[in-house]
């Protein structure tokens, strides 16, 4: 049960986000992106535990990287979150149209996808905290697309229901994680479409995968829905053009039902695939990824006992169609 104390804080929180996107509504857009980023510089420099740990994250994933590039990645990727939500989060419903939406969003390598999308089968389309995945989900509903995203509430109840009206403004249809199942069949049966932020921390029990050269926990979810209906899945982004409100929709992989019935572990090889794909999403883009995600904060069993890899796990590794030794050496190092 929710105490005084706890709602109070929700309030503040609630009231201070909405004061503060009242104050930049007014103006056009990528006036305000700007508004939202100098901000975002101020919060970071009042915020170095966040930042430290996106700085640290940067550098893990890209060894070698100047100290200044790591500093200028870690503060943009912190001024690209406020932009997303202190701006587009607001002015996506009231600007972004069936007519107005070419002024906003262009369509990158999207063939392949496109006819996925159009069809009246089923299909998962998944991305990363990259970019602007809300803009990516609001995007898809509103050029005429069934897409149903699959969403964890947030914790503030006040902030999730404003934003939830705000992603379903297009026709976009949000499913919490919790007691879904159901209501999925019933959407794949219908040759609906399924949407997954998929970058998100498993816990000790999920699938562990490549992830920028170091094993990261993964939901089984997505590659046992994707293998019990036989269905492809669309991993694609949404990327900022420059520091405005505009953005290129790209496609970055599909992987279908023939790329994974031959392994020997199915589960496996679309869990590494799709993260993969997210990896090359964020390579696209770092400075647009959220780097403060705790993406590998849970670790696999034999590092949480500290014992060298198994061979199993080497095996599943060795099976992927683009590991090499090098990697595979990167990867049985603890974090």
């Amino acid at each position: 049960m929710t105490s005084l104390t706890q709602w109070a804080q929700y309030w503040a929180q609630y009231l201070a986000l909405r004061a503060t996107c009242g104050l930049m509504e007014p103006y056009p857009p990528d006036q305000s992106i700007q508004t939202a980023r100098a901000l975002a510089t101020v919060y970071a420099r009042c915020s170095g535990r966040r930042l430290a740990r996106a700085s640290a994250n940067i550098a893990r994933c890209f060894p070698g990287l100047a100290r200044t590039d790591i500093d200028r990645i870690a503060l943009e990727s912190v001024r690209n979150m406020f932009a997303l939500f202190l701006v587009d989060a607001i002015v996506m419903p009231k600007i972004v149209h069936e007519w107005s939406w070419p002024d906003y969003a262009e369509l990158n390598d999207f063939g392949e996808a496109l006819d996925l999308l159009i069809s009246n089968e089923p299909c998962i389309f998944l991305t990363g905290h990259v970019g602007n995945w809300e803009f990516l989900g609001y995007f898809l509903a509103l050029i005429g697309f069934r897409m149903t995203a699959i969403a964890r509430p947030l914790d503030n109840p006040l902030v999730y229901k404003w934003l939830l009206q705000t992603r379903e403004a297009s026709g976009l249809k949000v499913l919490t994680k919790w007691g879904a199942s159901d209501e999925l069949q019933r959407i794949i049966e219908s040759g609906g479409k399924i949407a997954f932020i998929a970058d998100q921390n498993a816990g000790d029990d999920g699938v562990f995968v490549p992830f920028f050269n170091r094993l990261a926990s993964s939901y089984k979810s997505i590659g046992l829905l994707a293998m019990r209906y036989r269905i492809p899945i669309v991993a694609g982004l949404a990327r900022r053009v420059g520091h405005r409100f505009r953005y290129t929709v790209e496609t970055i992989d599909i992987i279908r039902p023939a790329d994974w019935e031959a392994h020997d572990d199915p589960l496996y090889y679309i869990t590494a695939r799709y993260n993969r794909a997210i990896e090359t999403m964020i390579r696209r883009a770092p400075e647009q990824y959220l780097w403060v995600h705790r993406r590998w904060k849970s670790r696999p069993r034999h590092e949480r006992a500290g014992d060298p890899m198994p061979e199993r796990m080497r095996s599943k590794l060795r099976s992927l169609p683009w590991m090499d030794e090098a990697l595979l050496q990167e990867l049985e190092k603890p974090l």
